[in-house]
């Protein structure tokens, strides 16, 4: 890695010196901070914050632009701590003033040239952990690395996996009773994969947990012959924690290949959620949402914690929206299911049954499985993709940007070739496009997951999603406005047209009484890569940080 430091970064750092994280303080709110990946370990993405509001949110005005010198997508989650934001690239980290937005200091990221060719989905990374002075994030390459938050000096970088057999790595790490967790990538090129543990204070290796147990493990029983060799199962997005419990919540991908002719059974733990114990990577228990899935359903994505109301009762809860189309209330102290309800327009199933927390499949899926050509919803997509939602517990809603579209289905022969894709499906033509929006934002009551409101789009929306204590909803669009929504009408109050793509997860924070709102906006995600959608062939790429405050 190479390190960039200013003269004003010099000073900067003198000023705003970061001092060590404890576990304790992590585990605290401090409207000054924004600490954890997902604003918080239940990764909620809301904010107390007022001071902007639905009456004071039409005065909002950039407060400064920082140019991140890439031309990839932009999908990661600053960190904000004493005056200093933290934010990653896939090629490089950067510490910035978060008051003023000048450079403190940049370190790059030297990749192999072979890299880019064993990535899936966009060459990217979502963020990065920060614990006891410490930047600690993944690189493409399969590599850990930690920095020192005053300097961007390179304390220590470990091996994670070999890229050259598909491994990359592309999520923010967790910090979870003071032990770093991180996730994988792979799935799509056969790989078998798994959470690691590691010591934040050299980077030793501690433990791993693999997602896809082999047959002479607790699960193997659930894959045929040697099939959980290639099994996938990938841990791409960052768990959340709950620190009373000592428990984090890890979700699982997909199934390798998307052909399940060749792994009947459940295929266990893919297309799951893990609750482990962040000391051994022991596994606490599990649910399985989608057992056997063949549509790329997988369930990486954010597992929102809350306690909310359950018959009288309030409950600690996790929240997942899945891919597969439902969004799912689980009481995150057993794995018992609550709830289980279609958010989008879904196909493959009819329903969830609650007794035995198995989905009730279609005849599509059937059809699917016997190498019919079908008609699916959601997509191969998902009713959501990776794009964060946001839950605001005071109102009961949850804020989604939903996927509006299906996909014709087709199994095909998938052969396994190390570093090569494992998919089995014709991807020829995937899509199944509406007449209309492709997209809502929508407020989602999770028990029940009908909308109180959606705010349509015609392109779909791939940003994060933030929620404030002031009735404002953030979000993003892939043409580069971003927007601010009523929280309980869905009306929209505000937008600025940035300079590219929005696939970014907003953050807000208050500095010398004032609130900031900031977002990385970049294009170059799945959807542009792969939807064939002309519309977005002027949207100019280019990276970059957009902070915006109120115009006194």
């Amino acid at each position: 890695m190479r390190r960039l430091l200013t003269a004003a970064g010099l000073v900067a750092c003198s000023m705003t010196a970061a001092h060590a994280q404890t576990a304790q303080e992590l585990t605290k709110t401090d409207t000054h901070y924004v600490l954890n990946y997902g604003m918080d370990y239940g990764q909620q993405r809301y904010s107390p914050l007022t001071q902007i509001n639905a009456d004071t949110v039409k005065r909002l005005v950039p407060a400064w632009n920082l140019s991140y010198d890439d031309s990839r997508s932009e999908e990661s989650q600053p960190l904000v701590y004493n005056g200093v934001l933290y934010v990653t690239t896939n090629s490089a980290t950067i510490a910035v003033d978060a008051k003023t937005g000048k450079q403190i200091w940049k370190t790059k990221v030297e990749y192999p040239p072979e890299t880019p060719r064993v990535v899936c989905c966009g060459i990217i990374n979502r963020g990065a952990a920060l614990y006891e002075g410490k930047i600690i994030r993944g690189t493409l390459d399969a590599k850990l690395v930690a920095l020192d938050a005053k300097t961007g000096k390179v304390l220590w970088k470990s091996d994670v996996a070999d890229m050259k057999a598909g491994y990359t790595m592309t999520g923010a790490p967790q910090i979870a009773d003071g032990v770093i967790m991180t996730g994988i990538s792979g799935a799509e090129f056969g790989t078998r994969d798994f959470i690691d543990g590691w010591d934040p204070a050299d980077g030793k290796h501690l433990w791993r947990t693999y997602t896809v147990p082999l047959p002479n493990e607790k699960g193997g029983d659930t894959w045929p012959g040697d099939t959980a060799k290639y099994g996938g199962g990938s841990t791409w997005i960052t768990g959340s924690f709950d620190p009373e419990l000592h428990t984090v919540y890890w979700g699982i991908g997909n199934p390798g290949p998307f052909n399940a002719s060749g792994r009947k059974g459940d295929n266990l733990y893919t297309c799951s959620v893990l609750a482990l114990d962040p000391k051994t990577g022991a596994i606490k228990w599990h649910y399985q949402f989608s057992p056997n899935n063949p549509f790329d359903y997988d369930s990486v994505a954010e597992m929102i914690l809350s306690t909310i109301d359950v018959k009288g009762t309030p409950t600690k809860v996790l929240i997942d929206a899945n891919r597969n189309g439902f969004i799912y209330v689980l009481d995150r102290t057993n794995g018992k299911l609550i709830a289980a309800n279609p958010y989008v327009k879904v196909n493959w199933a009819s329903s969830v049954d609650l007794a035995t927390g198995r989905p009730v499949e279609t005849d599509v899926s059937t059809k699917a499985r016997a190498g019919e050509m079908v008609d699916i919803y959601p997509s191969i997509l998902g009713g959501k993709n990776w794009e964060p939602g946001s839950f605001d517990a005071k109102r009961g809603l949850a804020f989604y940007n939903t996927l509006n579209f299906g996909g014709h289905y087709k199994a095909v022969p998938a052969e396994y070739k190390q570093g090569e894709w494992y998919v089995g499906m014709d991807l020829s033509n995937p899509w199944a496009w509406p007449e209309g929006p492709r997209g809502y934002l929508k407020a989602v009551d999770p028990m029940t997951g009908k909308a109180k409101w959606e705010a349509p789009s015609d392109i779909p929306r791939f940003s994060g999603v933030l929620s404030t204590g002031g009735g404002v909803v953030f979000s993003g669009q892939l043409t580069g406005e971003f927007e601010a929504f009523n929280s309980d009408t869905g009306e929209k109050l505000w937008s600025f047209k940035t300079g590219s793509g929005i696939e970014g997860q907003p953050i807000t924070w208050e500095q010398d009484g004032e609130q900031y709102v900031a977002v990385s906006v970049g294009i170059g995600g799945v959807y542009s890569l792969f939807s064939g959608d002309e519309r977005l062939a002027a949207v100019p790429p280019g990276g970059s940080l957009w902070a915006f405050k109120l115009l006194k």
